[in-house]
């Protein structure tokens, strides 16, 4: 081969690895590395806890082996810690499964899995968080901590989240629609408005987990936006009707709360959103608040 054409192969195939590269760094950016690779790493070394930590606490998890949503983390993370002062918590932000055991979570009063998402955590760090939050613990979960990549741990699907993930609306992804405040009187809804306005990446689920003893606490008006998603050719109706976005659950002597909102750093500026998401912690952290109910 001619000393031309090497260099030239040379300089195609230094452009296709940097390419390839970029790209690579792109789709983690962007963070959908996880959904197209997705990962089943488990941590088997627990993080080190502040020896001082002081009540009520609150463990702060954003581990993501599926979709992370890099933004809407840093924002809501931001949230939580400039609340704690403020409201007297204490918070311990970690993506190291390993804190899921008995001698650590007996320190929080609250395990919040924010935007996490896919399989986080192992078998028997599954078991440690069930028997916990069964005994009394508190649990508050952000927007992809109810889709579609949680399925491997049934339990969680069935009992925390209650309704099987279908898809989320595209085409636009991003729409203002109206919040319904279904319940006033729970302490998570107080101070919130009849109805207030939140633009979202607004996900609906095959059914309402409004059976048994979930209770909606929100729901979204599907007339004041377009619930479908619109991907190339296709278009998916995300209808359902009765379409909840918030709910809780008494299970055991633990008390569990879902939200469906928080995708992007801007609905953490949301006010009605700040103040839900404050009430929701709160009212997780009180194990009085499932005394009148029957445990699920």
């Amino acid at each position: 081969m001619k000393p031309l054409y090497r260099k030239i192969l040379q300089y195609f195939l230094g452009l296709v690895l940097i390419l390839v590269i970029a790209s690579l760094a792109y789709l983690q950016h962007l963070g959908i590395w996880n959904v197209i690779f997705p990962s089943h790493k488990h941590e088997t070394v627990a993080p080190e806890i502040p020896l001082n930590i002081e009540q009520p606490a609150i463990l702060l998890f954003t581990k993501t082996n599926s979709f992370r949503h890099v933004k809407g983390i840093a924002a809501g993370a931001s949230l939580f810690k400039s609340l704690a002062p403020e409201r007297g918590w204490s918070v311990f932000h970690t993506e190291n499964s390993a804190v899921f055991n008995a001698e650590d979570l007996s320190r929080f009063d609250v395990v919040m899995f924010h935007n996490a998402s896919g399989d986080t955590l192992s078998k028997d760090q599954q078991q440690e968080f069930q028997h916990w939050l069964q005994a009394g613990g508190g649990w508050v979960g952000t927007h992809s901590a109810g889709d579609g990549s949680h399925q491997d741990w049934p339990w969680y699907v069935e009992n925390l989240i209650g309704a099987k993930f279908t898809a989320h609306i595209m085409g636009p992804q991003f729409q203002v629609a109206k919040v319904r405040n279904e319940l006033p009187q729970h302490p998570a809804m107080a101070g919130l408005p009849t109805h207030w306005q939140h633009e979202e990446e607004w996900y609906s689920w095959e059914e309402s987990p409004n059976r048994q003893d979930f209770v909606v606490l929100a729901t979204i008006d599907e007339d004041s936006y377009t619930p479908v998603q619109k991907l190339f050719d296709s278009e998916i109706d995300l209808r359902m009707g009765y379409h909840p976005i918030v709910w809780s659950r008494c299970i055991g002597e633990g008390r569990a709360i879902y939200s469906a909102m928080g995708h992007a750093a801007e609905a953490y500026d949301n006010a009605e959103h700040q103040q839900l998401l404050a009430n929701a912690i709160t009212w997780a952290m009180d194990i009085q608040n499932c005394k009148e109910i029957s445990p699920g």
